[in-house]
């Protein structure tokens, strides 16, 4: 008699198979659900390893709407005659520092609109107040942005400082004295300036410059170092005639209002239907001065094979402490090394 054959079941091997599944996703689910959230974090826009990066062509644009939308306040304030001016203090050199409605409006939109498109950013401006503003960045990339930068310029986020000066020439505001206002941001990574912006609220005029990348703005065709003219502080000069006849000897000395002007100055700018802006070869100050200050200069002059060192001829560091104590010699199309060898030996902290 021929042994009988063994049957298997369909039913039963389709429930032997399914608590056999069963069995190695109790074992393994936790393996694959922590591969599977690292997948994801690798490519979710929102992932905080997003966060930690920025393009810089992004914070561009944003720096030049900030600019553009500060300077519209200062604009309007300074129409308005709103300016309810205060003091803030006295500088070293005796000179009273003004505040205006100007200044804080303008704070207000600038500083609240870089830190609500970038929360991680660190932001530094001249004025301070915690009055929140809803702004937001429009997206939009000005047309000479798109044209000469390309996207995919990423830093760590971590890496940068961004200085802001709301209403640069404040004094000269109040005087009516409009040509030298501007209203600047500057970007500076690992603390060298990148992305500089001066704007002007009564032209409509913005500068920008991306080092490396390409800017709206070149150097003049031609500057003179014998003797050189110079531009200088209005408000904050301190000995700063003497030293400059010391160095370079019976030279012109142009007095003006902003840091910012006064960078501008040493660049070709597009005619307007105001007063020209003034021109001079070199821009020197002796005393300290802030970052916000000067930070979008430099990064404009170093965008175009300028410079803005010290007055030994170090560089600045755009990072940690406001002030700089260095004073500052700044120049585009000359020789810079030569223009610092002839500066008389000072030290800005003892004037």
């Amino acid at each position: 008699m021929a042994p009988m054959g063994i049957r298997l079941s369909p039913l039963g091997v389709a429930v032997f198979c399914l608590l056999g599944l069963g069995v190695i996703y109790h074992l393994y689910a936790g393996v694959i659900s922590s591969r599977l959230a690292a997948f994801r974090s690798d490519f979710s826009p929102n992932t905080s390893k997003q966060k930690r990066d920025v393009d810089l062509r992004d914070l561009l644009a944003v720096s030049v709407e900030a600019a553009v939308l500060g300077g519209k306040e200062v604009k309007r304030i300074r129409e308005e005659d709103g300016l309810k001016e205060k003091s803030k203090g006295k500088t070293k050199e005796g000179a009273t520092e003004l505040l205006t409605m100007g200044d804080l409006q303008s704070h207000r939109k600038m500083f609240n609109l870089l830190k609500n498109t970038f929360p991680d950013i660190t932001v530094y401006s001249e004025e301070y107040d915690n009055t929140a503003d809803k702004v937001s960045w429009t997206r939009d990339v000005p047309a000479d942005i798109l044209e000469k930068i390309d996207r995919g310029k990423m830093v760590p986020v971590d890496g940068v400082t961004v200085w802001i000066d709301p209403l640069d020439a404040t004094q000269e505001y109040t005087e009516n004295l409009l040509k030298y206002v501007t209203t600047m941001v500057c970007v500076a990574v690992q603390g060298k300036p990148v992305i500089g912006v001066i704007h002007q609220p009564f032209t409509g005029f913005t500068a920008w410059a991306f080092v490396g990348q390409g800017s709206n703005m070149r150097s003049r065709s031609a500057y003179s170092v014998n003797p050189p003219t110079v531009i200088v502080s209005r408000s904050h000069s301190g000995k700063v005639k003497s030293f400059i006849q010391e160095a370079f000897g019976n030279t012109t000395i142009i007095p003006a209002g902003g840091a910012g002007y006064k960078v501008l100055s040493l660049l070709e700018m597009p005619s307007h239907d105001e007063k020209p802006i003034d021109q001079a070869d070199v821009y020197v100050h002796v005393t300290l001065i802030k970052k916000w200050d000067i930070c979008a200069g430099a990064a404009l002059l170093s965008a175009l094979g300028g410079q803005m060192t010290t007055l030994k001829g170090e560089d600045i560091d755009f990072s940690g402490t406001p002030v700089n104590k260095g004073g500052l010699v700044a120049s585009v199309g000359v020789n810079h090394k030569v223009l610092v060898d002839r500066l008389p030996a000072w030290d800005p902290e003892n004037h």
